[in-house]
């Protein structure tokens, strides 16, 4: 039996960095107690349904968690019938907090919008610590590498939450454009640049960006950041050991600024919207696009793509010459991340555990094309070469960064992605860019 208690709604396109909401995280600690870190034993409740609460928005997981529970995890089901309610989530970080100052979070919910609330959900001993829970079930090998590392970077070194989704990120191209014009595929800064030269010197737009978003643009900024200074630059500056304003995180700013002084992002890169900005690289009006791996969506879908897959191709962030980074660190999300209660897990939820950790990365890929932090223990056939690539690529990824705002407040966030089009109009200086950031850093 598999309860569904409101009605699916379309799951939308979430493209840019998980948004930080406020909550009241002191009061929910003193509401929880306890001293933190979940171990993966038995709980102390005895659930009689594998209860799940996740966002209204993200439909993908509970259709898929349906699916297995009537074929791959029928068994997990019968024992522990899968029941999911969902919450907008706008609402969600409230519904949390309620929950568990009633000590009544369900077996599994999505973890919030915030690290900040993971951590504290995490101290109070409300979380399974999946790193010890998979290994007793003798699937850790399931998870990725790169999901890991991901997780661990966002939370502190934890492995408290679930990759129900993976992307990575790196500049989708045109190969006929590339080829057309003589362009090789960039190995570092200098030959990106140079690139976007040739493009806009042939009237092409060298790189498509939704200046209205402005998380694409800043992403590049730290993409910066992470080839010359190594994959901790923003981790010291969210630990204070270094500052947004210090040169070396200036001259990020400069690079990408220069980039829109040159013309590179076309014009009008200020009111161009998401999809926009997947259109015009999709239709061929411009040679790169910086993006995560949910694009493949678009790029599979005949309707957006007039280029054609085949003619797409995915690379890396290029190096920073003399840099600490290594090309090989992919930017990653793992979507809006899904943890268990320590409380109620037992082994009927061990074994719905490891029935998704077996299972989940083939099913929503054959049924859904999303990737997952899971490893695809079943092959799926069908894909095209770009998609097979970034699998691929996922696969052997150990070490994982994260984003520009990614440890930032919600504050610091805001200023970051509306000043990111004045960087590159020029309205704004890179010093002043990264000095409203790092004031909202070190502000309330």
């Amino acid at each position: 039996m598999v309860t569904i208690r409101k009605p699916t709604i379309r799951r939308t396109q979430r493209a840019g960095a998980l948004t930080a909401a406020a909550c009241a995280l002191a009061l929910l600690a003193a509401a929880c107690g306890g001293s933190g870190g979940g171990t993966g034993a038995t709980g102390s409740a005895t659930p009689k349904q594998f209860t799940y609460l996740t966002n209204a928005e993200n439909t993908t997981i509970k259709i898929e968690l349906a699916t297995l529970a009537k074929s791959s995890c029928a068994a997990a089901n019968k024992a522990l019938p899968l029941a999911v309610d969902t919450v907008p989530q706008a609402n969600l970080d409230q519904k949390l907090q309620l929950l568990a100052g009633q000590n009544a979070l369900p077996v599994q919910f999505a973890a919030g919008n915030t690290p900040q609330l993971t951590a504290t959900l995490d101290q109070a001993g409300d979380l399974v610590n999946f790193q010890q829970a998979l290994s007793k079930l003798g699937v850790l090998g399931d998870i990725q590498p790169a999901a890991i590392s991901t997780i661990k970077s966002l939370y502190g070194g934890k492995f408290d939450v679930l990759p129900y989704e993976l992307n990575i990120e790196g500049i989708f191209y045109n190969k006929k454009l590339f080829a057309a014009h003589g362009v090789a595929v960039p190995q570092t800064w200098d030959q990106l640049v140079a690139a976007a030269a040739r493009f806009k010197a042939a009237g092409i737009t060298p790189f498509s960006a939704s200046g209205q978003q402005g998380w694409p643009i800043t992403r590049l900024i730290s993409g910066y950041l992470f080839r010359e200074l190594g994959p901790s630059a923003l981790q010291k500056v969210a630990d204070g050991q270094a500052k947004l304003t210090d040169p070396a995180y200036v001259k990020a700013a400069q690079a990408v600024a220069e980039l829109g002084a040159k013309g590179y992002f076309g014009k009008g890169v200020e009111s161009i919207d998401y999809n926009t900005s997947i259109s015009q690289f999709l239709t061929g009006k411009a040679a790169m696009l910086y993006m995560g791996s949910w694009a493949l969506a678009n790029v599979a879908d005949p309707k957006q793509d007039t280029i054609g897959a085949a003619s797409v191709g995915f690379m890396p962030f290029p190096m920073v010459p003399g840099g600490q980074g290594n090309i090989e660190q992919y930017p990653a999300n793992v979507g809006l991340p899904m943890t268990m209660s320590a409380k109620q897990y037992g082994p009927k939820v061990g074994a719905w555990l490891k029935c998704i950790a077996q299972n989940y990365g083939s099913a929503v890929l054959k049924d859904q094309s999303v990737i997952s932090g899971f490893r695809v223990n079943t092959p799926v056939t069908g894909e095209s070469p770009l998609a097979q690539a970034v699998q691929s690529t996922i696969a052997h990824t150990g070490q994982t960064v994260l984003w520009f705002e990614a440890l930032f407040n919600a504050k610091a966030t805001t200023t970051s992605q509306a000043n990111a089009a004045p960087l590159v109009n020029g309205s704004i200086s890179p010093q002043q860019f990264m000095s409203m950031v790092q004031a909202d850093l070190a502000g309330p």
